[in-house]
């Protein structure tokens, strides 16, 4: 929901001294500002906390001395990151008189990284040293161990402090062992999100595996039992093969070239594909750059300079009437750039550019006489490749008449708009916004009820083309994209583009919320990360959220975002006005609100199960066993629970028509056993492995904890009065509950939206154009590199790839529309 508020500008006291200068110390400036350090304090900053420590971790495979690094996500959202590195060092530091670990996480500026000589780094991530005193001072504790010397020790922080110093807890079972083990739990109290993502954290580790040619890194989600294990020998050139999976390379393998200077190393993998968007990563000392720097710049005036000189020299391009720019070389380009060097220089500690200014001329240099040799040693390589440029540059131009033609024809000049659209009054960009809609009917409806002075509506007829399978030139024919890129008024391509024109500050999807409308939100997602990514990266690309229900009695009118709103809705409706007696005794509405609430959690939560596991099955063992996550540990008891259970589904077998095997197994590398269950049915069989992780989830906890506040109450007699109303009597919870959802839909008419067009305009506006009422959702991008992957993956060509992420993802579905 949108809330615009007003603020007013007073003086500040006329006062002002040195007793109002306040100075933070400690890492109180970190806890007071986070955004600083970490990015925000939302979902990408949460994550970056991980990144920090297992940036450290890497930092020692980068100096030679780590092999393997292990990251565990625990079941109340803490993660584990231990390495086999030296281990922080536990000396007592000679000046500021604690231990050397306890300084690194408790001082800003303090580590082993700032290249100075014999300093214990030559290359690595950090520079700043504050990396591992951020985290801690954004955790609500932190617990460190360290193998070092043929010891364990341990050190605890609690938000930033030190609960006690490094204390000594005994010998090592091999001495010779030696790492750091960090379990961090970020603060609730600083962080907006407080759930860790799983895929978001996989996409950076296997990353890392990629760039750190035979370092181990493994991932654990100990709240699903879902685990990775990445470890590549091919280093860069596997990663370019990974990123081109759902693509068709036009050379068989990828173009890798190693090449050193000093102390700098320039490592780069490269494969051009038929696909006509390029992909360029840059890395700097293994630390993503997101935001490029002085290697991308570097590679690029190599790349071109080299294949310029090759085309010359090329019968190729003899009669070509164009000349080859460098966007037509990079045309369908995946190319990784890595660069170690001693020195780092970012712009912010979140390391998003590089800015060593030397680093462009070494990577110029070295780029360019790697690639030339290359191109000597394989001229088969090399002529495909500009083949591909010349076919690029002749796109380019057949897409600069197709432009100029639609000039003439004002269709994608600035100062024309399309004709089905409906502009606003207001000329500000920042106060403007435009709907896309789909069809002439939602658009109808969404010009009739828009805000004429800031909303223009823009409806598009049908689906637009698919450009992730189009070139250019090809996409330009279309006329609803001609007309979506006319009233954007941005124009589009690279010499074209220009932001300045932007005329709306928020541009909003407003599709069905069915098959069709998804897909034409995907489609137009497509358009805008292809060709027009500036627009989602600096923030004006929105998706409209309408709501899925509309509940009318009589002169009452409500609308509710979704099912579980509704419910809600209905139950309180339902109790208004009501004398409820549960065994007799008078129970407040509100109590009796909160106990049909968790009912409905408990029943829905169950059926949630049911995909991947059985809930018969989980009822029982809420409802009726012994099962935990210490009984699982103990094979005997566990054994004795799984023969109660056995014995109970048996003689229900004539009743469900379901047969249940239960059979244990050990899980020797986490020291405590599973079970494999196996649920026959007449029409299939399911199975899956069931383990102590499950009994410590979150989500099994609230399960338990519905079921705890209702099983008092689920054979007992409830007694409702209401006004003008004889009492009524329900014997049980079941019966009491499902009086009281369909006594709130009686009288009234509830209606489930599909379509935009099945609203007036009255209501499109209250519910999803009205900025005090609606809720939109803002489109970003939080990794560039999974972000071309899945617009590759579900828009490309290549069927096996999206066939594969269907059925990885298939169990994850709840609300399907078919």
């Amino acid at each position: 929901m949108e809330n615009s508020t007003s603020t007013s500008i007073s003086k500040a006291g006329s006062e002002y001294n040195a007793g109002q200068i306040k100075v933070l110390e400690g890492l109180e400036a970190v806890r007071k500002r986070p955004g600083m350090y970490i990015g925000d304090t939302a979902n990408r900053g949460l994550h970056h906390c991980v990144y920090e420590i297992v940036d450290n971790a890497v930092d020692e495979a980068l100096a030679g001395y780590c092999n393997e690094i292990k990251i565990i996500i625990h079941v109340d959202n803490s993660v584990t990151v231990v390495d086999d590195g030296r281990g922080i060092p536990v000396d007592m530091h000679p000046t500021e008189k604690v231990s050397a670990a306890e300084l690194v996480y408790s001082k800003l500026h303090a580590g082993g990284k700032f290249n100075e000589e014999g300093s214990a780094y030559k290359v690595s991530g950090g520079l700043h040293g504050v990396g591992a005193a951020v985290v801690n001072a954004l955790s609500k504790w932190v617990k460190i161990e360290i193998k070092k010397h043929g010891k364990l020790h341990e050190l605890r922080f609690e938000r930033g402090k030190a609960v006690k110093p490094l204390v000594e807890i005994g010998p090592l079972d091999k001495p010779e062992e030696t790492g750091t083990t960090v379990t961090f739990k970020p603060d609730n109290e600083i962080f907006e999100v407080h759930e860790f993502n799983y895929d978001t954290l996989v996409n950076r580790f296997r990353e890392m595996a990629f760039l750190n040619k035979g370092l181990k890194i493994s991932i654990k989600d100990e709240r699903s039992d879902r685990k990775d294990v990445f470890q590549y020998n091919g280093g860069l050139v596997e990663f370019v093969e990974y990123l081109n999976r759902a693509k068709t390379a036009i050379h068989k393998k990828p173009i890798s070239i190693t090449q050193s200077k000093e102390d700098y190393e320039v490592e780069i993998a490269m494969q051009w594909t038929d696909s006509y968007s390029e992909v360029l990563s840059g890395y700097a000392n293994a630390i993503c750059t997101p935001g490029g720097g002085t290697h991308i710049s570097g590679f690029k005036t190599a790349l071109t300079r080299v294949l310029n000189q090759y085309a010359k020299d090329s019968a190729l391009t003899k009669n070509l009437k164009m000349s080859i720019t460098g966007d037509d070389m990079r045309e369908g380009l995946t190319a990784i750039i890595s660069v170690k060097l001693p020195e780092l220089q970012f712009e912010g500690q979140t390391k998003d550019k590089l800015g060593n200014s030397e680093v462009e001329g070494i990577v110029n240099s070295l780029v360019g006489d790697g690639l030339k040799t290359f191109f000597e040693e394989n001229p088969d390589t090399a002529k495909t490749i500009l083949r591909k440029s010349i076919d690029a540059a002749s796109a380019r131009e057949a897409a600069r008449k197709a432009r100029e033609l639609t000039r003439r024809k004002s269709v994608l000049e600035v100062s024309g708009l399309p004709g089905k659209m409906a502009d606003c009054q207001e000329k500000d960009p920042s106060k403007c916004e435009i709907y896309i809609v789909e069809g002439d009917s939602a658009g109808g409806s969404a010009k009739q009820g828009r805000d004429r002075k800031n909303q223009a509506v823009l409806p598009l007829k049908g689906k637009i083309l698919n450009v992730e399978k189009a070139r250019f030139d090809k996409m330009l024919g279309n006329n609803e994209i001609k007309m979506l890129i006319q009233a954007i008024g941005t124009s589009i391509g690279k010499d074209n583009f220009d932001i300045a024109k932007l005329r709306y500050h928020k541009i909003v999807i407003m599709t069905d919320a069915d098959v069709d409308g998804s897909h034409i939100r995907t489609l137009i997602l497509t358009l805008l990360y292809r060709q027009l990514p500036e627009l989602i990266e600096q923030g004006y690309v929105y998706i409209a959220q309408p709501p899925l229900y509309r509940y009318k009695r009589g002169k009452s009118e409500r609308y509710l975002k979704d099912e579980k709103a509704l419910e809600a809705f209905l139950v309180e409706n339902s109790l208004s006005d009501t004398i409820l007696m549960i065994d007799g005794k008078n129970i407040e509405i509100e109590d009796s609100r909160k106990l049909i609430n968790k009912y409905r959690a408990y029943t829905k939560n169950l059926q949630s199960y049911d995909i991947h596991f059985d809930t018969m099955l989980l009822k029982r063992i809420i409802e009726n066993s012994e099962l935990s996550n210490e009984v699982v540990k103990d094979r005997a008891k566990l054994e004795t629970e799984l023969e109660k259970l056995q014995k109970y589904f048996k003689e229900q077998e004539h009743k469900t028509l379901k047969k249940y095997n239960f059979e244990v197994f050990e899980d020797k590398e986490h020291g405590t056993n599973q079970i494999k269950i196996t649920v026959q049915t007449t029409a299939r069989n399911k199975k899956f492995k069931l383990g102590g992780h499950f009994f410590d989830s979150p989500d099994y906890a609230d399960l338990v904890n519905n079921y705890d506040g209702i099983k008092n109450f689920l054979k007992a007699r409830f007694e409702i009065t209401r006004e003008k109303s004889e009492m009524q009597t329900f014997e049980g919870l079941d019966a009491f509950a499902l009086h009281i959802l369909e006594d709130g839909k009686a009288g009234a008419y509830i209606q489930r939206y599909k379509g935009l067009g099945e609203m007036n305009p009255e209501q499109l506006w209250e519910t999803t154009m009205n900025p005090e009422n609606r809720t939109l959702l803002q489109v970003k991008i939080e990794d560039s590199i999974e972000a071309d992957q899945v617009f590759s993956v579900l828009m490309g060509d290549q069927v096996e790839p999206r066939r594969q992420f269907v059925e990885e993802n298939a169990l994850n579905v709840r609300n399907l529309d078919v």
